[in-house]
């Protein structure tokens, strides 16, 4: 594939974040509502249908590289890092739902059947999936990581897609309030370390599914449950101990391949 005409790598990542943003504000105006299950189920197809070729069109006209670096390699290649994401936040999260629940810090009361809660928490997993797991970590710890991590070592280009990350959840208003800004940095920090860990995505994107699915189970998306402690369950079993462990696992299982100085490759071919 030519390189001629290739776009600099820092117009490439401002156009790509700015569409991003255009995206995520344009379905915000369209589908600004009270929420229900079919508008959710609308925006999450309509989040990967524009998202996905967005990312695909500049792969191809600005950085006139092939898919591959964006690592994102086929389902039957990277399901086992997509389960070793999702198990990385739920193993350590359900521990904490249980030290939560048994110290007394939280209390849970299913609002309907246990049956009516399983089928809500399947739905949701596709719909995270193609609302935020998928186009987000295609995005920012895809596009946006590989591209900055060509020209700056891994561990400034984690905390470059983290800042953009932050700043674009600011500017969709996603992320407003101190703890909101504080989630979104933290969140892209670790998403970021598994990107650069792993060499692709597939273990974010399963790290964001489990974690997106879970909160809004045990919000007002998934009206499934009502919870005592909100604020506590959180910060103990939403937030530190999977954040925590899960990088501790990262750094064991990929000790022999991180290297926070490295470059990115970006061969034409």
């Amino acid at each position: 594939m030519s390189t001629r005409r290739r776009v600099a790598m820092p117009r490439r990542v401002l156009i790509v974040f700015s569409g991003a943003v255009l995206v995520w504000l344009l379905l915000g105006a369209l589908l600004d509502r009270d929420y229900d299950r079919p508008t959710h189920a609308a925006g999450a197809i309509i989040t990967t249908v524009l998202v996905v070729p967005l990312v695909v069109l500049a792969r191809r006209l600005l950085d006139r590289r092939p898919w591959a670096g964006l690592g994102l390699p086929s389902l039957r290649v990277g399901w086992r890092r997509l389960l070793l994401g999702m198990a990385c936040w739920l193993v350590p999260a359900a521990l904490g739902f249980a030290l939560c629940l048994g110290l007394g810090w939280v209390e849970i009361t299913v609002r309907t059947s246990v049956g009516d809660a399983l089928r809500v928490a399947s739905l949701l997993v596709v719909l995270v999936f193609l609302k935020e797991a998928l186009p987000e970590e295609l995005v920012f710890r895809g596009y946006l990581q590989h591209n900055l991590a060509t020209r700056l070592p891994a561990w400034q280009a984690v905390v470059g897609q983290a800042a953009l990350f932050t700043l674009f959840g600011f500017l969709t208003g996603a992320a407003r309030s101190v703890d909101r800004l504080a989630l979104f940095v933290v969140f892209a920090l670790a998403l970021g370390a598994f990107r650069a860990a792993s060499g692709d995505i597939w273990a974010g994107i399963g790290f964001h599914v489990a974690f997106q699915t879970v909160a809004q189970l045990f919000g007002e998306v998934g009206a499934v449950f009502d919870v005592t402690g909100s604020a506590v369950l959180g910060v103990v079993a939403m937030g530190a101990l999977p954040f925590s462990v899960s990088w501790l696992v990262i750094r064991r299982l990929y000790r022999d391949r991180l290297d926070w100085q490295s470059l990115d490759a970006d061969p034409a071919r």
